[in-house]
């Protein structure tokens, strides 16, 4: 069964679509017409960045900043900033949470960012052919932009341009069919926003590009199962390498070419075969970049397919009363939404009290009855292991399930924006037969959901998740940054990165390689101290 029936059409009189399929290698396939040369051109175009485009790249900062804020000690992204730290580097990125003043190598802190803004599964989605978090991209690009001394408008540059690229192969080439992960797209969109934030020619980001598809295909099993914090790691890893992709690629190092098209290359080997046809839309020369305007982000701290969902529960909770009284809950939704994160998938870890809050954040049954018993959703409360183990909840988890209805995966697909959904309809029985239902397309922070975020929104979220974490100065301070985006100098740049009180950050960290010997070569202390944190 074919699971991705998105067909891109062309969105506007100058986007242009792309036929890419495999070549033999007795074929010759010139640079021009590759699709990662293609790619490249349009990073290396230096058209201007549209005033909305501007605004919208300063949301997601703000954005990633918020969900940075709230995981920040929380232990994958402890660890991910310890390991950053023993990599001090000058001039070096920031690190979230971390003075200014203590730089890191650049890849590094795009690792320890990456890690924090994805740990929560709480800041902005794309979803066509496949799934994205495009706002992935910001932290290998910023890294870069503060190491190299870039300023304010490069790094819009190089954010639109990551955006684009990420957005437009996101619209082309499904992966999650073949049970690759998502970062296969995030690695090439990364290289090709630091090579335009850098200015690069079309031949040093076509290497890049190239590179950062080699070492970021990887399988779909870091969201499958018993789900570890290997999901927030994966996209920080594909920013780290496309750091090392854009580094190795100045030196003048090549990469496997034709990427993607070559006889034993992506396509052929890994997505639907040497007959396959993909048609991957992209600007002409010349055009904006505005991809980053069809994104969304998140007000609920779970997995996007949830968030109208969860607004749906909110509204539907009054009206069901007693919820000691349902039989059962059948939520009638996408194929993305049963097989991901429905009892499509056939994960028995997504009905199990005990599950990860990674495996949580993937079970709609889970979500949906907690926003029903709560009337809403929160990042850590609704999370907690006693708060999974209710045993009031845990019977009502357990009645919920989800069937795919062709018109939901239809207008999952569609490209009317009037009729994108990521929602579904709720059947709720009652034991006493009678039925409650209801529908929603899309969540109300959608742009075209009951309440669309805009800059307040993006504002209000940041101070919700950074209070009692960043002082009140200190959130001024960074949102008046964000205020001057294109107008920012060199040096200005660390400032898009917070500093909280070290002592929230000064929990015992297990000891890594990279500072085995400045701490004392952990040892049995190391691993009693992993043990005891359940690692």
């Amino acid at each position: 069964m074919r699971l991705c029936l998105f067909k891109p059409e062309k969105e506007s009189t100058s986007v242009k679509q792309h036929t890419v399929r495999t070549y033999k290698s007795a074929e010759h396939l010139p640079r021009a017409e590759q699709l990662a040369w293609k790619i490249a051109d349009v990073a290396a175009d230096p058209v201007a960045v549209d005033a909305d485009v501007v605004d919208m790249i300063g949301n997601r900062i703000i954005d990633n900043a918020a969900v940075a804020a709230a995981s920040l000690t929380r232990r994958p992204v402890a660890s991910a900033r310890a390991q950053a730290l023993a990599h001090p580097f000058t001039p070096g990125a920031g690190v979230f949470g971390v003075p200014a003043r203590r730089r890191v190598s650049p890849e590094w802190a795009a690792w320890a960012n990456g890690v924090a803004v994805r740990e929560l599964d709480f800041h902005d989605t794309f979803l066509a052919a496949d799934y994205s978090h495009p706002g992935d991209n910001i932290p290998p690009v910023l890294a870069v932009a503060q190491h190299c001394g870039l300023d304010g408008a490069a790094l819009v540059r190089g954010v639109a341009a990551a955006y684009e690229i990420h957005v437009d192969l996101v619209k082309g080439i499904c992966l999650h069919e073949h049970k690759i992960d998502h970062i296969a797209h995030l690695g090439p969109a990364a290289a090709a926003g630091i090579g335009a934030a850098l200015n690069l020619p079309t031949e040093t980001i076509y290497q890049a590009v190239q590179q950062a598809l080699h070492v970021t295909t990887t399988t779909r099993q870091s969201r499958k199962g018993e789900i570890s914090s290997w999901k927030a790691y994966a996209p920080a890893f594909a920013g780290k390498m496309a750091v090392e992709a854009v580094d190795r690629a100045l030196r003048g190092e090549g990469a496997p070419s034709p990427a993607w098209e070559g006889e034993d290359g992506f396509i052929a080997w890994l997505l639907s075969g040497p007959d396959a046809r993909y048609e991957v839309p992209l600007p002409e020369k010349g055009e904006p970049k505005r991809a980053i305007l069809e994104t969304y982000t998140k007000e609920h701290s779970a997995e996007y397919q949830s968030q109208a969902l969860i607004d749906l529960a909110r509204r539907m909770g009054p009206k069901i009363g007693d919820l000691s009284k349902v039989k059962s809950i059948v939520i009638r939704t996408s194929h993305h939404t049963h097989y991901v994160i429905g009892t499509g998938a056939n994960d028995p870890q997504k009905t199990d009290p005990n599950a990860s809050r990674e495996t949580l954040d993937h079970s709609i049954m889970y979500i949906f009855a907690v926003a029903l018993e709560d009337g809403g959703w929160h990042h850590e409360r609704s999370y907690a292991r006693e708060r999974a183990a209710r045993p009031e909840t845990v019977a009502l988890w357990r009645k919920i399930s989800t069937v795919e209805d062709a018109e939901w995966t239809r207008r999952y697909h569609s490209r009317d924006p009037k009729e994108k959904a990521f929602g579904g309809r709720v059947v709720v029985t009652l034991e006493d037969g009678r039925l409650i239902e209801d529908e929603l397309a899309v969540a109300d922070a959608n742009p075209l959901g009951a309440r669309p975020f805009a800059r307040p929104q993006y504002i209000e979220k940041f101070r919700t998740l950074a209070e009692g974490i960043i002082t009140p100065m200190e959130q001024d301070r960074f949102i008046a940054t964000v205020e001057r985006l294109p107008k920012l100098k060199a040096d200005d740049l660390i400032g898009l990165n917070f500093a909280v009180d070290p002592d929230l950050l000064a929990g015992a960290q297990p000891v890594g390689v990279f500072d085995w010997n400045a701490r004392g070569r952990g040892g049995a202390a190391n691993l009693a101290a992993m043990a005891g944190s359940g690692g």
